[in-house]
C-alpha cells in the first residue's frame, strides 16, 4: 500500500490536486509561467517518486529472485 501512495497518489495530488491552486498564481520562475514550471517540475518528481518506489519495494525482490 505504501508503494501505491508513493508511486501513484503522491504525483496525482501533485499534478490534478493541486491544479487548481497552481493555475490561479500567476508569477513567473525563471521567465516561464509558474503552472508550467510545476508541470515540468511534476515530470521529474514522478520520476523519482517511481525510483523512490523501485529502491524500496523491488529492488529486494529482483536480487531473491536470481
Amino acid at each position: 500500500m505504501l508503494r501505491f501512495l508513493i508511486g501513484i497518489v503522491i504525483p496525482y495530488i501533485g499534478v490534478v490536486g493541486l491544479l487548481p491552486w497552481v493555475a490561479s498564481q500567476d508569477f513567473y520562475v525563471l521567465g516561464i509561467p509558474f503552472i508550467y514550471a510545476w508541470m515540468f517540475a511534476w515530470f521529474v518528481l514522478t520520476s523519482g517518486c517511481l525510483l523512490l518506489c523501485w529502491k524500496l519495494f523491488d529492488k529486494h525482490a529482483e536480487t531473491r529472485n536470481s
